[in-house]
């Protein structure tokens, strides 16, 4: 007789919680998680995580898959959103069982990020709860380790864009040129936003805006100058200082530039401070290029702002230097006029007071002209050192760039001293026949016949008049100068050798300068 046999015990399944072995599941899951976070490098991180569930659940292949358009694990950083590991699947296998593919979501904080899907036991096997919990739990982790990276990555942003405001405030307020200041702001702006081109545009005359300043590592041709027309629809927000962002700049409707084919993702941000509008700040990147996400346009948005003021700071600080310019000017005019002037004057009349006791004395004869050419000396020092002290009262502005302007130039200082604006008038072509050493010439004279006019007494009118039609005696073409005032006449001298002297009458002085258009035969 046989004994009886025991029935057999059932199958145990696995239970993660209940290994105990160093290469059960529970250890290497712990070692999952307590290994997140230890690369500095998330794509690391997340390797190992996707790596991890394809060990832990006998995985042929493990993906971890971003399913948010235009957002990467970085937080905005460019670069792969997908990882993988071990075998692809094959369509085949895909399509064994529903239980042979799991897809668990990935959710950093509320927000849907991804899926990390696994596909295929090697076994053959489908799935099992266990696995999906093992797997739920690496979503988890790699959520978290998302989360962290776009907070660190937000950081570093808003560390980099507020150093590039502080380095821009402190270029501009080194005393850069207006243009050279604005380039300054483009050209950090599009480093920071890692854009294809910084670019900035003011209003202009008809109501419009124009691309005055361009910053790009690409040609720049075609970009400054370009001008968005009265009309157009993103206009008026730019006018009244709103922010627009633009998803493509090639096929947005507002957007009606003849460049904007050559750029996607945009920001155009105001230039606004203490409710002045500088100008806008375009920031457009290469099309298909990422977007901008929302904390880049906050920080850009706050970069414009300081800058804006930046600009304005430093506006006022040129303004205040040119003021204390215009009076260092006015100081030295008035020491001239007051004690070189007056001395020199003086010396003359006690001079000319000699020359007539010599001449009534009888006298030497040769210190007799020595005397009236120290007068003359002394006269012609007192109209050089009044021209010096017309040109100290001019306004230290950028030189007009045409002969015209230049005259007008001259004649607007001397208003400032006269009280009066003088008439100008100009016959011929002036700009065009005049060369640039006879146009010097005439402009010496004509500031040195306006010093003079400003300090006759009783002037009240002052007529210009500059003919670059005149024949001269000798049949050359040449140039007429004429400046005529009505104050009492003073005496004066011929300029120049192929000059007429200025005449007088009772009612007024006309000084005549004159010459060929051309000096050499």
């Amino acid at each position: 007789m046989s004994e009886a046999s025991e029935p057999p015990e059932p199958p145990k399944h696995a239970d993660p919680t209940e290994a105990s072995t160093p290469h059960g599941p529970l250890p290497r899951l712990l070692e999952a998680v307590l290994g997140v976070g230890v690369d500095p490098e998330l794509r690391a991180t997340l390797q190992h995580i996707v790596d991890t569930a394809a060990e832990l659940t006998d995985a042929r292949h493990a993906s971890l898959e971003a399913t948010t358009p235009g957002h990467d694990e970085g937080g905005g950083g460019g670069g792969p959103t997908e990882f993988h590991t071990a075998e692809p699947p094959s369509a085949g296998q895909a399509a064994l069982s529903p239980l042979s593919r799991l897809d668990v979501p990935v959710r950093v904080r509320d927000d849907a990020y991804g899926v990390l899907r696994l596909t295929g036991k090697r076994d053959g096997g489908d799935f099992t709860d266990e696995d999906e919990q093992l797997v739920r739990v690496l979503a988890t982790q790699a959520g978290i380790a998302i989360g962290n990276a776009r907070l660190h990555e937000t950081a570093r942003q808003r560390e980099r864009w507020i150093e590039g405001a502080a380095a821009v405030t402190t270029a501009l307020l080194t005393g850069e040129t207006a243009a050279d200041a604005l380039m300054t702001v483009a050209e950090r702006a599009r480093m920071l936003a890692d854009a294809s081109a910084g670019v900035i545009l003011q209003p202009t005359d008809e109501g419009g805006m124009e691309i005055v300043t361009a910053s790009t590592p690409d040609d720049p041709a075609g970009l400054v100058g370009t001008t968005i027309e009265p009309g157009s629809a993103v206009l008026e927000q730019l006018l009244g200082g709103e922010p627009v962002f633009v998803d493509d700049s090639a096929t947005d409707p507002r957007m009606t530039t003849q460049v904007r084919h050559r750029f996607g993702p945009s920001m155009l941000l105001p230039l606004q401070a203490g409710g002045r509008l500088i100008g806008t700040l375009a920031l457009p990147r290469r099309r298909g290029d990422r977007p901008y996400t929302s904390v880049e346009q906050l920080l850009a948005t706050q970069f414009a702002s300081q800058a804006a003021l930046a600009l304005v700071l430093a506006d006022a600080r040129q303004r205040r230097e040119r003021l204390a310019v215009f009076e260092d000017r006015d100081r030295i005019a008035r020491d001239l006029h007051d004690l070189v002037v007056q001395r020199l004057f003086a010396t003359g009349m006690m001079l000319e007071s000699t020359q007539r006791r010599t001449a009534d004395e009888e006298q030497d004869p040769e210190v007799h002209a020595m005397l009236g050419r120290a007068v003359e000396e002394l006269r012609s020092t007192v109209q050089e050192v009044r021209t010096t002290i017309f040109a100290l009262q001019q306004p230290p502005a950028d030189a007009p760039t045409t002969f015209r302007g230049k005259v007008l130039r001259e004649t607007a200082g001397a208003a400032a001293a006269l009280g009066f604006q003088p008439s100008v008038q100009f016959t011929g072509p002036v700009d065009a026949r005049l060369p640039a050493p006879v146009a010097t010439r005439l402009l010496t004279a004509l500031r040195a016949a306006l010093a003079a006019a400003t300090h006759r007494t009783g002037t009240t009118h002052v007529t210009v008049s500059i003919d670059a039609t005149t024949t001269l005696p000798d049949g050359r073409p040449g140039v007429r100068l004429t400046v005529f005032d009505d104050g009492e006449r003073e005496a004066t001298a011929e300029a120049e050798a192929d000059n007429e002297p200025a005449t007088g009458t009772g009612t007024g002085t006309t000084v005549t300068w004159q010459s060929p258009l051309r000096t050499h035969p």
